[in-house]
């Protein structure tokens, strides 16, 4: 996990108007290996191990037991995926550089590594519980999430997630998504981008699958 991740974190627990505090253990070139990360509000904490953070609210079971009720395509997510599909991304996202954070949650997040050798500057967030099991990698940041993003409103520069986990997901990718910044649905079932279009953003694509929709302001 990136040092400078922790300027967009907030409390899972008490939510975006309360920020968490870095107690680092161990770290390597501005990534922080081994931690805990606290909330002065509740007094939680919240580990990073091995460069992994476990961004859940409590009660925090085993991370393998919400991996095996992922659906099966998250289930089997790989740090090392097609190239043209991380290229891809980056297209509907509408990012070519950074500074900036850009945030893909649950099947997606399998594309952070090759999206983060594409797109300089950036840090990408894989928002997976499958992603403690990957190596730590320049330019991502792994992270464990429930229902309730761990991030300040408008906080990052692009948000990718899969149509099945729009469900839980959608509200929170609106909230988090920066002005001018993108919210991409892929296999995006009917009616995402009203939904989307409902939530303040504007249209941009609805085609293939795949729906994109930008906060203009």
């Amino acid at each position: 996990m990136h040092l400078l991740l922790t300027d967009r974190l907030a409390c899972p627990r008490c939510g975006p108007q309360f920020g968490l505090i870095l107690l680092a253990h161990r770290m390597d070139e501005r990534r922080v290996l081994e931690g805990d990360l606290g909330c002065a509000n509740c007094r939680d904490r919240f580990p990073v191990r091995e460069g992994f953070a476990d961004l859940r609210p409590p009660p925090r079971g085993p991370l393998g037991d919400e991996a095996a009720a992922a659906p099966p395509a998250a289930q089997a997510a790989d740090p090392v995926a097609d190239p043209e599909e991380a290229e891809r991304l980056a297209a509907l996202l509408g990012v070519a550089e950074g500074p900036g954070e850009l945030l893909l949650i649950g099947a997606p997040a399998r594309l952070a590594a090759g999206l983060a050798e594409r797109v300089p500057d950036v840090e990408v967030l894989a928002a997976s519980a499958d992603a403690r099991a990957w190596a730590e990698t320049p330019g991502v940041s792994r992270l464990a999430v429930r229902a309730r993003l761990p991030l300040f409103s408008r906080s990052m520069r692009g948000v990718a997630l899969r149509g099945d986990e729009a469900a839980d997901w959608l509200d929170e990718a609106v909230r988090v998504v920066a002005p001018l910044a993108r919210v991409v649905v892929v296999d995006a079932p009917a009616g995402t981008l009203e939904r989307l279009r409902e939530a303040g953003l504007e249209p941009l694509l609805d085609e293939s699958g795949v729906a994109v929709a930008v906060r203009r302001s």
